[in-house]
């Protein structure tokens, strides 16, 4: 994964992160690098649960496994992060 890639991964997870909270009603405190890493939680995640519905490809890159697939595992996340909180 190169630096753009990296850039790039941050920059969807972030996106991804804000349409999850959004998404799933509560409040969540957490900033903007909580926020990019719940997307990016998302996101590798989603790519875990696509690999193992329809196959890897040669070359998987987690970052980027869709948008939707994302958002479903960042709302995964973001309702783990919520029950280990509350425990």
């Amino acid at each position: 994964m190169g630096f753009w890639d990296l850039i790039g991964a941050l920059v969807i997870g972030l996106l991804v992160g804000l349409l999850a909270r959004f998404l799933v009603p509560g409040r969540d405190p957490m900033g903007c690098i909580g926020t990019s890493l719940l997307g990016v939680a998302g996101a590798f995640v989603g790519g875990i649960i696509s690999r193992f519905i329809w196959g890897a490809p040669a070359r998987m890159h987690f970052a980027y496994p869709g948008f939707l697939i994302s958002l479903g595992g960042a709302i995964l996340v973001l309702l783990l992060v919520r029950v280990v909180r509350r425990n």
